[in-house]
């Protein structure tokens, strides 16, 4: 019925209905306008043309401070005709946005939040605006965070509480609104929710405890609201969340893991937590997922374990208490998050650590799990981070072992992939790793380089003009060394390096400059 509506031209006649004085023709029109735009495309951009909304949201602004039942009808109406009005469609809720009604709606809720037909309207709203980004700016402005906070403290039933989860979620994913919930008093809520629901097998419950603990972690993605609640490792938060590492529910592992990763954010709190006990703990968690794991808990953990590993003084502590055989026992996983994560955390943990590093290079079945992974085309972040642990096993480690487990492997021409990444870092990190393999290793090598076709590489790297300086540096510096080997040197001879590196000894980089001269002599010796 709604498309003939518009097809008869009644829009218009029924949007100047709303310029009338009379509260029930208001009234009904509102009705028979939200009745329009009710999943119906025409009947939204029809109102539209004809100027509803704009009419629509100056009555709710003048109907606001009013508390007479007639009026508080009226204001229900009107918000539910602007909720239909609105109902997935980015263009109308921007418009909305930019009339203004984001301060007013907000306004509406503190003062008829005892109205639950008019709260509920004002929070189904709420949830259409609040996915925009240019939403969150406004509601920032307003007391949104206490208004909603104040609600959600009043709600016994189970509906009524998931109807402000679902604007607090994609309120939430704003920092500023994020503090100001945390401040609000929304936390407490949070845990009081999780304690009541934890032992709970009703539907309901678990529901309401995933929502909650998931909440939780979203507030702490904000750099300022997680600094609030951790307060130094001794905020009665933190310790709650700590305790819902060891819990028999999935669910709060996961959130707790989860949040230790969000806590572990800047290394003054990833010290103290690894001082105080925490990496045991998620040791712990990450043994009762070996065998047939949860892969959302085993990712959780292991990323809050990569996060603790990043500040240089954890890492022998956390190598010492035995985080890298935990990590390993992984190693078999099919699933690429938890490939990712593994990666990462090992990464982290042998930076700078040769001990550690060599240990792991010399594992025969890490560095051939490492070389499966750095083909796995359909999984760029899994093929990225072997890549990086495969170079930071010879960078770190320096050591002969290493690089002949690695060229047994198959590990080299994946190195010289990596040297044409079109990340500078990776790039820099493969040839780091190859000027090693060529210093300690190069006759072990050699033939694993040729097949890969290393020279060639470097000779575009070097011609390229786009090439960073610290790329340019470093092939320059593999060059001189691949030229110890007679197959290799032949084919820096036949390529006229010379002429390549002639030109880069004008470089307006005086370390480019200088070893492009270094480079020069050595070839024109070799020559």
């Amino acid at each position: 019925m709604r498309n003939p509506c518009v097809d008869a031209g009644l829009i218009p006649p029924l949007v100047q209905l709303l310029n009338c004085k009379d509260q029930e023709v208001l009234l009904q029109t509102g009705r028979a306008l939200g009745n329009i735009c009710y999943d119906s495309h025409e009947g939204r951009n029809a109102v539209d043309h004809a100027g509803g909304a704009h009419i629509v949201v100056d009555h709710i602004r003048s109907l606001c401070s009013k508390t007479d039942p007639a009026s508080e009808k009226l204001l229900t109406v009107f918000c539910g005709m602007l909720m239909n009005y609105s109902n997935e469609n980015d263009t109308l809720q921007s418009q909305l946005i930019n009339m203004g009604v984001i301060p007013t709606l907000v306004k509406l809720l503190g003062i008829h939040c005892q109205n639950a037909a008019l709260t509920e309207m004002c929070l189904v709203a709420f949830g259409n605006l609040a996915e925009l980004e240019s939403s969150k700016e406004q509601f920032a402005y307003t007391n949104i965070a206490e208004e909603l906070v104040k609600l959600f403290k009043k709600q016994i039933e189970h509906d009524k509480k998931e109807m402000i989860f679902e604007v607090l979620a994609p309120l939430a994913e704003n920092d500023v609104i994020k503090l100001q919930l945390v401040e609000a008093g929304l936390v407490e809520c949070l845990l009081e929710i999780v304690q009541k629901t934890v032992d709970s097998d009703k539907e309901d419950d678990i529901a309401e405890l995933k929502t909650a603990s998931d909440l939780m972690v979203l507030l702490l993605l904000g750099d300022e609201s997680m600094q609030k609640l951790f307060e130094g490792g001794k905020g009665s938060v933190f310790q709650r969340v700590l305790s819902w590492i060891p819990s028999n529910s999935h669910q709060l592992q996961l959130a707790g893991a989860l949040a230790i990763a969000n806590f572990a954010r800047n290394d003054g709190n990833c010290i103290h937590m690894v001082d105080n006990g925490i990496v045991q703990k998620l040791m712990d968690l990450l043994d009762r997922h070996v065998e047939d794991g949860n892969v959302t808990v085993q990712h959780a953990a292991l990323s809050a374990l990569r996060n603790l590993a990043i500040p240089v003084v954890n890492k022998a502590k956390m190598l010492s208490a035995g985080v890298a055989e935990a990590v390993l026992k992984f190693l078999r996983s099919e699933m690429p998050p938890v490939q990712f994560k593994l990666l990462g955390t090992l990464r982290m943990l042998i930076d700078a650590q040769a001990e550690a590093a060599e240990q792991l290079g010399r594992n025969v079945k890490l560095v051939e799990r490492l070389v499966e992974w750095c083909e796995a085309k359909d999984h760029a972040g899994v093929m990225g981070e072997s890549n990086r642990l495969l170079s930071a096993l010879i960078r770190h480690s320096k050591s002969k072992d290493v690089i002949r487990t690695i060229v047994q492997s198959g590990g080299i021409k994946h190195l010289v992939t990596m040297a044409t990444s079109e990340h500078v870092i990776m790039q820099n990190e493969a040839l780091v790793a190859l000027a090693l393999i060529a210093a300690l290793e190069l006759v072990t090598a050699e033939k694993d380089l040729e097949n890969a076709q290393l020279v060639q590489i470097l000779h575009r790297l070097l011609s390229d003009d786009r090439s960073a300086p610290e790329i340019k540096y470093n092939s320059m510096v593999l060059i001189c060394a691949l030229i110890g080997s007679e197959p290799l040197q032949k084919e820096v001879q036949s390529m006229a390096f010379l002429e390549v590196v002639s030109k880069l000894r004008s470089h307006e980089n005086k370390t480019v400059a200088q070893q492009a001269s270094l480079t020069e002599q050595r070839l024109a010796v070799e020559s």
